[in-house]
């Protein structure tokens, strides 16, 4: 990536390092210790200079480095079945890879191309190791017999020479060896210069230069003193040591430059990172957060750079400090013993990074990702710029930006069938906070929720849709209308690592019309007119956890002076759209339609009249289909207790056919409700109540006439009104709404059987503060 500085400098990345006092260096003994550090996106090389990097080669997805080579690097994906480490040997020329197991044995890697087996894990309890050239297969092995040597491995530092500890004496000391292959004849020394009684070594890093750092433990194990030496291989000898509060090679990783030493440590002012210029021996120690560190830190030394970080995985939920890869100019904050530094300008090498290698080269490799290049394997060097630069060399194709990948929406949702959808988004990972609003074209409503991410997936959120639009308080819901849907997705990376997703789409929802339903979302609605002539329509719905029908929420003022009319009723579709219909009859007789427009604001458009002389009808009800053509009817009461039928026809300037008389006697019933289907077939039926509050099921064959009358019970009286509601319940049957004084409201749900039509009834407060009314419908 380019070696410009970042163009944001956030807060958390400024850096304070206290510059201590010069230490001393001598041969033996350890200087004082410091003071308490949618579709995947074409991945493209980057540049580090003025030419073009090589192309990179395929990095595997899941893995991490664990080796970085001259002429490839190794990488380590998850173990098998049988816990078994996978290796694959991935050359830079982009010839085939190796793949191989470390099964029953463990592997170091020295920073070239030389791989290190032994003969159990971990590595530093190798007692016989074989070194092999993965950059030239057919060069041979050279096998090590730490064993004989009453030793264990530390390193390899060479094609032919391996670091080793010896088992420690009665004083506890161990010697380190220096052990080479000569043409098959091993020869092994002791490095000279080591402090006192020394045991304990260890190093993580690769010899540079032919020198190599060594941590170690000195005095007895009880109390150890910390330290770190730089060997030199040709001499065998210790040129360097600097004293450190950590002696556990568990909890510190080790760095060296031809300019630097650099390790964690852990001490009583708690977790650092310290860095030693080799030339002035001034030391600064830099603060890092323990608990990021506990499991590991990025570390690593590129010249006078200092390169680190948090480790990190790029689908970690949460946002962590330090994970983004920097790099920090050493030389910059060396000023005199004592001296604040404020080092505020690092550079951002990667946007995290899973794990590093580094190289004896003194480059480093690192498994991370940056948001314009994407996933894969980078190397960071020297750049023309003078600062360190990360160039990719390997690549999964994976993109590290946050990727919309697709949706699973269906074009046309039928709550019908479906009351109940699962909406899904795909994304590139999951650790992301995702957001999806539905918007209501018609109206501006919406439905707006935070996505969970479905487990079975790494970047799949779910949205269980309800059918439900958000009501005007906090947790209310209402059911959704009919018409078109756009839906908004914004996805916020967790780590923040790449820029906020907005994406956007559309569905229908479509369900069959119903006979009620005013505001064309599949709930009916009531109308309720109190004693001034005021008309008002109350959107309802079922809570189906509670088993009890609610207001949604919403009211409609539909208007005033309904006081002029005598009798109102909701008699459904007569007049031909999809919405349900209103009809009027004033004291003179004369009928007059509202028509329904299927919209919620205005649900019932400017009447029109459709008759007159109605004045001889004493019952009026509508909205059933008596008569088996898909249209609602009319039925009606004429004061000497004849039955009339009149047949919709759909059109809206004549809604009926001639009437036709079904019917005499009815002059018995004081209150008469067209319910739809709730015998089980498939026209509507009609209820009847007579003047001792006894409730009659009327079960209609079909063709405008009914079968012999069924009692349904007594004290029926108790009510002011029954409703055909149509379905209220959601359940797929007629349900009956029984309205009494006080604004009481009683459901009755549809069974569908015709010698048991209603099931346990169930009280409603959808009505309780809607005043003082003299008629709903």
């Amino acid at each position: 990536m380019p070696s410009a500085r970042p163009a944001i400098r956030p807060s958390r990345r400024r850096l304070v390092a206290a510059v201590t006092a010069v230490l001393a260096v001598t041969a033996a003994v350890p200087a004082a210790a410091p003071a308490a550090f949618a579709a995947t996106p074409a991945v493209t090389a980057v540049t580090t200079g003025a030419t073009e990097a090589a192309t990179p080669v395929p990095f595997p997805v899941d893995a991490k480095v664990v080796g970085a080579g001259t002429t490839g690097f190794l990488s380590q994906g998850p173990n098998d079945q049988y816990g078994d480490q996978q290796l694959r040997w991935t050359p830079y020329d982009g010839s085939e890879p190796t793949d191989f197991t470390s099964a029953n044995a463990g592997y170091d890697t020295t920073g070239t191309d030389i791989f290190v087996r032994g003969d159990m894990s971990p590595a530093r309890q190798f007692r016989s190791v074989t070194l092999r050239d993965l950059g030239n297969p057919g060069a041979g092995s050279v096998s090590f017999d730490l064993g004989s040597l009453f030793a264990t491995y530390v390193k390899a530092v060479g094609p032919r020479t391996v670091l080793a500890k010896t088992k420690p004496d009665d004083l506890g000391k161990q010697q380190l060896l220096i052990v080479t292959d000569e043409n098959g004849t091993k020869h092994s020394r002791a490095v000279t210069g080591l402090p006192g009684i020394t045991h304990s070594f260890f190093t993580n890093a690769p010899a540079v230069d032919g020198k190599v750092i060594v941590g170690y433990a000195a005095g007895t194990f009880e109390e150890p003193t910390a330290g770190r030496a730089v060997i030199d291989l040709e001499t065998g000898a210790v040129v360097e040591t600097y004293p450190a509060a950590t002696v556990g090679y568990l909890s510190s990783g080790l760095a060296l430059s031809a300019t630097h030493v650099a390790w964690m440590d852990s001490g009583q002012s708690g977790t650092a990172v310290v860095t030693v210029n080799r030339a002035t021996k001034k030391a600064s120690r830099i603060a890092v957060n323990a608990a990021s560190a506990s499991d590991g830190y990025h570390l690593g030394l590129v010249k006078n750079w200092l390169v680190y970080g948090v480790p990190s995985k790029l689908t970690e939920p949460g946002k962590f400090p330090d994970t983004q890869l920097m790099a920090l100019n050493l030389a910059a904050g060396e000023l005199e013993p004592g001296d604040p530094v404020v080092i505020d300008d690092p550079v951002l090498l990667t946007d995290y990074a899973s794990s590093t290698a580094a190289a004896a080269d003194g480059t480093l490799l690192v498994r991370g990702g940056t948001v314009d290049k994407g996933e894969g394997l980078y190397r960071v060097a020297m750049g023309t710029g003078g600062e360190p630069a990360a160039e990719l060399v390997a690549t999964t194709n994976q993109p590290t930006a946050l990727r919309f990948l697709g949706s699973q929406v269906p074009g046309t949702i039928d709550l019908d069938r479906t009351p109940q959808v699962d909406l899904k988004w795909q994304l590139s990972r999951g650790n992301a906070d995702v957001t999806v609003t539905l918007i209501h074209q018609g109206t501006g409503r919406t439905y707006s929720r935070k996505l969970t991410l479905d487990p079975a997936t790494d970047g799949t959120f779910v949205l269980n849709w309800p059918g439900l639009l958000d009501g005007p308080t906090q947790g209310a819901g209402t059911p959704a209308y009919n018409g078109t849907y756009s839906w908004g997705l914004v996805a916020v990376p967790q780590n923040g690592i790449g820029s906020n997703l907005n994406y956007g789409g559309s569905f229908t929802v479509t369900r069959a019309a119903k006979p009620h339903d005013y505001g064309d979302n599949g709930s009916p609605d009531l109308f309720a007119r109190d004693t001034t002539g005021k008309l008002v329509r109350y959107d309802t719905t079922y809570d189906a956890a509670a088993k009890r029908l609610v207001r949604s929420g919403y009211r409609t003022d539909v208007g005033t002076g309904w006081q002029t009319y005598n009798r109102v009723e909701s008699v459904g579709n007569i007049a031909g759209t999809s919405a349900p219909d209103t009809i009027a009859r004033d004291a003179t007789g004369q009928l007059w339609l509202y028509q329904g427009t299927g919209t919620d604001a205005r649900p019932l458009s400017a009447r029109t009249r459709i008759g007159t002389g109605w004045q001889v009808y004493n019952r009026i009800t509508g909205g059933s289909d008596l008569t088996g053509d898909g249209k609602s009817d009319v039925l009606a009461t004429d004061t000497a207790g004849a039955l009339w039928l009149y047949p919709g026809t759909g059109n809206a300037n004549a809604p009926f056919s001639a009437r036709k008389q079904i019917g005499t006697g009815w002059g018995t019933y004081n209150l008469i409700t067209a319910t739809g289907n709730l015998g089980g077939a498939p026209a509507g039926d009609l209820v009847a109540r007579d003047t001792t509050g006894v409730l009659w099921l009327y079960y209609s064959k079909g063709d405008g006439t009914f079968a012999p009358r069924v009692r349904l019970g007594g004290g029926w009286n108790a009510f002011t009104t029954l409703v055909g509601t149509g379905d209220a319940n959601q359940d797929g049957r007629a349900d009956l709404l029984a309205y009494g004084p006080n604004n009481t409201v009683h459901l009755y749900p549809g069974t569908g059987s015709w010698s048991a039509p209603f099931g346990a009834r169930t009280s409603s407060d959808v009505l309780t503060d809607t005043g003082t009314n003299n008629h709903v419908f």
